[in-house]
């Protein structure tokens, strides 16, 4: 089964730039930005962001007569990929999270008969619902749904910490809509990527090939933004270790995951201005065209 996937430390009281969180206003330290002055470089929340005409400047390089005068309110600030800087940054976190939890209270309930309809299985005979199932049976459908099972308490508390830890820092850096995209991604190329090598009678279930993409898109904007590297790519083989020392865990979810997390991520915040969303999303389509053909190759081959 796709298993935990080792959760990253919390943050530190000062905030260290690291995987699991943005650096705080220069202003206002509690409050994490992905958007920086496009002069000084330091890191401005939307309080404190003057609209310049390229990006956005602090109050001082305002003062110092280097930038527009325009309100913060003249234009919409913007998270480094240009995604919208929300109120609540960690909304669309809190609800994956709520889903996952609500899921599996729900497999509790129901037990194994609710979780065996839903979990990734290629084709298999399931004794509990007395027939054969799976996703070469016409149910496609259980590629998406698996990403909201779990198996275990202790599994659904890693996934969920690492979320949280991972996932709510990304998403105030990429904006909601991006940050969307790039979990379901992921999550859909680690449960095609499964559907494609494990075994078909093998069931799989989890949020860790999301939160692993999560992971890949985080380490791309470290870089991006000239963090030290050190502390995520210690994590990531962390994880690595786990994923193939430990048994039961479904790896190719976690590959799948990651390697769409990195190439989504890159796209996110790398990409020029200009044609800023056609190159996000669309390589955002080009990732689930993958995940479609390789879908219908295991299709064929178990048909």
């Amino acid at each position: 089964m796709d298993q935990a996937s080792g959760s990253p430390q919390g943050p530190e009281e000062q905030r260290p730039p690291d995987a699991q969180s943005l650096p705080g206003c220069y202003r206002h330290p509690d409050r994490e930005t992905g958007i920086r002055c496009t002069r000084c470089e330091r890191p401005i929340c939307p309080e404190c962001m003057v609209s310049a005409s390229v990006g956005f400047q602090c109050p001082e390089c305002v003062r110092s007569g280097s930038g527009t005068g325009h309100a913060p309110t003249a234009a919409q600030p913007r998270t480094i990929a240009g995604g919208t800087v929300a109120a609540d940054p960690r909304l669309v976190t809190k609800i994956l999270i709520g889903i996952c939890v609500a899921v599996y209270l729900v497999q509790m309930v129901k037990g194994d008969r609710f979780t065996d309809r839903f979990d990734l299985i290629g084709q298999a005979y399931v004794p509990v619902l007395g027939s054969v199932e799976g996703i070469a049976q016409g149910q496609p459908y259980r590629l998406l749904t698996a990403m909201f099972l779990h198996a275990s308490p202790i599994h659904i508390i890693f996934n969920m910490m690492s979320l949280w830890w991972i996932g709510g820092p990304l998403e105030a850096a990429l904006g909601r809509a991006r940050y969307v995209a790039l979990y379901f991604v992921s999550g859909l190329a680690g449960s095609a990527l499964t559907y494609l090598l494990a075994a078909s009678n093998s069931p799989s279930l989890g949020a860790s090939g999301a939160i692993f993409g999560l992971f890949g898109a985080t380490a791309v904007l470290m870089r991006r933004l000239r963090y030290d590297m050190r502390p995520v790519i210690a994590l990531l083989v962390i994880n690595l270790i786990f994923t193939f020392g430990w048994g039961n865990i479904a790896w190719q979810a976690h590959i799948g995951g990651l390697v769409a997390g990195v190439i989504t991520g890159y796209a996110m915040v790398h990409a020029p201005r200009e044609r800023r969303a056609l190159i996000q999303y669309g390589t955002c389509a080009v990732v689930l065209v993958i995940v479609v053909v390789l879908t219908l190759i295991r299709t064929a081959q178990l048909s």
